[in-house]
């Protein structure tokens, strides 16, 4: 099963991200089904959109996959230094899930996040009840259509606790941290943590997502 509600709120806390009061989840069109949907989450202080790793690993995800068609969702939230804001994103990322889940059956899901993003999408495979601000947790069916999560420089992987270790997601996860990252491990080089896609492991994250689906 998932991890419980007391672990979950142990991990975060320790990560020192606290969740902001619920948003509504969001509202989606209907714009045609794609083979492929990355959800993925940008990082603390980027511009709306995918950021700069998450459209990093889109593009080489989309090289990857025989020609089937990948289509995107920028998790909407505001990625500020206000890390209570992190609930919003978790609420506004499962919404979208949900809403491809009950709308796309057939195209496979692909979660992933840099950062705050990471921390995002750590509660929604995390947290299966909703509490402190998250209120839209995952259907039990939702590993049924999420074939992987990609994370980059992950909060939670500093406490041990990466993505990995997930008894749900872990065999469909790759948590990465570039040596040095201080967000993600015990290291204290800052400009490590801006190094996802010039060192590679965008690619990687690519590689292993593309043979799982």
């Amino acid at each position: 099963m998932r991890r419980g509600p007391a672990l979950a709120a142990s991990l975060f806390a320790s990560a020192a991200l606290v969740f902001a009061p619920a948003v509504a989840a969001p509202v989606a069109s209907a714009q045609g089904c794609p083979d492929i949907e990355v959800v993925f989450a940008r990082g603390t202080d980027e511009p709306p959109g995918l950021g700069r790793v998450g459209s990093a690993f889109v593009d080489s995800l989309s090289g990857r996959v025989g020609g089937r068609s990948v289509g995107s969702y920028a998790v909407n939230y505001p990625a500020t230094y206000d890390f209570l804001q992190v609930a919003a994103g978790a609420n506004d990322a499962s919404g979208h899930i949900q809403y491809m889940i009950n709308t796309c059956p057939n195209t496979r899901l692909v979660l992933g996040g840099y950062s705050q993003g990471a921390a995002v999408i750590d509660v929604i495979a995390a947290v299966p009840v909703p509490g402190a601000g998250f209120t839209a947790p995952l259907p039990p069916n939702a590993p049924d259509h999420v074939a992987a999560i990609a994370v980059f420089g992950n909060p939670s992987a500093k406490i041990g606790l990466p993505l990995t270790s997930s008894p749900v997601w872990g065999s469909r996860s790759i948590d990465l941290c570039t040596p040095g990252d201080p967000v993600c491990s015990g290291g204290d080089d800052i400009p490590a943590h801006s190094n996802y896609g010039p060192s590679g492991l965008t690619d990687q994250a690519a590689g292993f997502v593309a043979g799982l689906l």
